[in-house]
């Protein structure tokens, strides 16, 4: 799986040759489902739409879309047309949106959204809006061949999705599109006979993987949700379609759980395999989804800059809670701060090289502090332990320095959700009235338990169970905590100031009561 070529014969002209064509290859909603036929002609038409509206190849053009079937043929389409697709999701604000477009000096934009604010945007970009997507499909009208791609041409850009508040774009290529399929495909396992539903979305890495390229590739059917993806959504998208194929971020099986211990009807005895990735999957909610749902579950770890996920657990094997081990092709490391290589059980960050890493960053500049020892820095900080597993810890810029002491917040949250009527929690990095930095933790009360008796008990937690150098400084109470358009915990949205409590009044503050047990 190596060379030139162009994506849209990988994931969809080889099946049509190979006598596929007729086998559904993605569905949605509004437009129900598209064959692989019908999808190579829809691609091939839209390729000659760019080419009569003058979209120069080799172009970037802005692709401002929820999930849909034809924001599929739109992205298939710029390949085969020659250009390079830059998916973002329509929640972002449109100063957000501008600053992309700038930031990758787009040629184009292929807006689904809204015709007022299409017009707004439009505006506001000053760049050419693409032709629009046609999905009723007669022939098309002497298609061009797909363009060439060079294996290390840039093909596509993603934007990461922010979780730390600076989204950077991601320039991607032929030969990392081919290293995800032989690497973490190779762990995923699909079939034609598949149906995958993934509740990340296309716009990002984790879900451009779930939703276009494994499936495809496979031979096997997308389900492509529009919307939010929150519980009730999920679940009937899963009742409708009844994928054998499950992506989600661990807070997404984590609400399914709560819907079902809810008397709500979930049902994934038709899951085969589920995948959780996009941020740290708690061992002990792992063990609740098999308990309660009978599912498989692969946890995975990747990151926008090496495209998908590149360490995963055995499938065949109960989630330990580790993150398994590197994927075909990709080679980890743990590293120190002056990139030397540690040996095993020292933590420091981890370091992925292989094929699947990208070109770099759009703006040159962010490129080499993290591109760099002959591979990417992911930002994630964990260790190998003697058996060869790897083991997540925290994000790089989440790790506490408290008091000279380095704690993973994973470590205090652990203790916080072991405490009866906790749904939820984050500990994050804040500062005291001298500058220093403290723990804060933020905990979400299961429905119908006393927030303040909450409080109370993980007070207590904490005295029986950390360290008094590990012990947050308040513990704030919050209704929900703030997400980021993929499900992940938005932390940096926490750091910030004016955080609204669940009583709507000033955070509690804990450290009268937390110093004394010190």
């Amino acid at each position: 799986m190596s060379g030139a070529g162009n994506p849209t014969d990988l994931l969809v002209s080889r099946h049509v040759r190979a006598g596929r064509g007729d086998r559904i290859a993605c569905a949605d909603a509004e437009h129900g489902a598209m064959t692989y036929a019908e999808l190579e002609r829809a691609a091939a038409r839209y390729a000659g739409a760019l080419t009569a509206a003058g979209i120069a190849p080799g172009s970037r053009v802005l692709v401002v879309s929820d999930d849909s079937v034809a924001m599929v043929v739109t992205i298939l389409g710029l390949w085969w047309h020659g250009s390079v697709p830059v998916p973002v999701h329509p929640t972002l604000h449109d100063s957000d949106i501008a600053a992309i477009a700038a930031n990758c000096a787009a040629a184009a934009v292929r807006l689904a959204v809204a015709p007022d604010r299409a017009d707004r945007l439009v505006a506001m970009l000053g760049i050419a809006e693409t032709p629009a997507v046609v999905l009723d499909l007669g022939e098309a009208s002497d298609p061009t061949r797909p363009a060439h791609f060079a294996p290390d041409a840039e093909l596509l850009v993603q934007y990461t999705s922010g979780s730390t508040g600076h989204a950077r774009g991601v320039r991607h290529t032929l030969t990392g599109i081919r290293a995800v399929l032989a690497g973490f495909g190779s762990v995923l396992g699909l079939t034609p006979d598949d149906v995958v539903l993934s509740t990340a979305k296309l716009s990002f890495g984790y879900g451009f993987g779930n939703a276009l390229l494994f499936p495809l590739a496979a031979g096997a059917s997308a389900v492509l949700l529009a919307g939010p993806a929150d519980p009730f959504a999920v679940a009937a998208a899963v009742q409708r379609h009844r994928p054998t194929v499950l992506c989600a971020v661990p807070r997404t099986y984590a609400t399914l759980l709560q819907l079902a211990r809810a008397g709500k009807p979930v049902d994934l005895s038709f899951v085969r395999r589920a995948v959780s990735a996009g941020e740290h999957l708690p061992v002990d909610l792992a063990d609740q989804l098999t308990e309660t749902f009978g599912i498989a579950l692969i946890n995975g770890l990747g990151a926008t800059e090496i495209l998908h996920i590149v360490v995963a657990t055995d499938p065949a094997a109960a989630p330990n809670g580790s993150l398994g081990r590197s994927v075909p092709g990709a080679r980890i490391t743990v590293r120190d701060e002056s990139g030397a290589v540690l040996p095993d059980g020292l933590q420091g960050r981890l370091h992925v090289a292989g094929d699947s890493v990208a070109l770099g960053y759009v703006d040159k500049r962010a490129t080499k502090p993290i591109f760099a020892d002959g591979g990417v820095y992911t930002g994630d900080i964990g260790y190998r332990d003697a058996a060869g597993d790897l083991h997540y810890l925290c994000r790089a810029d989440d790790l506490l320095n408290l008091g000279g002491y380095k704690v993973a917040p994973q470590e205090i949250e652990a203790v916080i959700r072991a405490v009866p009527g906790v749904a939820d929690c984050a500990v994050v990095a804040s500062r005291d009235g001298h500058a220093l930095e403290e723990a804060v933790a933020h905990v979400v009360a299961a429905q119908g338990q006393d927030a303040e008796a909450i409080r109370k008990a993980v007070r207590t937690a904490f005295k029986h169970d950390l360290a008094p150098y590990k012990r947050p400084s308040r513990i704030e109470l919050h209704e929900v905590l703030p997400t980021t358009s993929v499900g992940k915990l938005a932390r940096f949205r926490l750091r910030g100031s004016g955080v609204v409590t669940s009583n709507g009044r000033a955070p509690h503050d804990d450290s009268a009561d937390l110093e004394e047990s010190a």
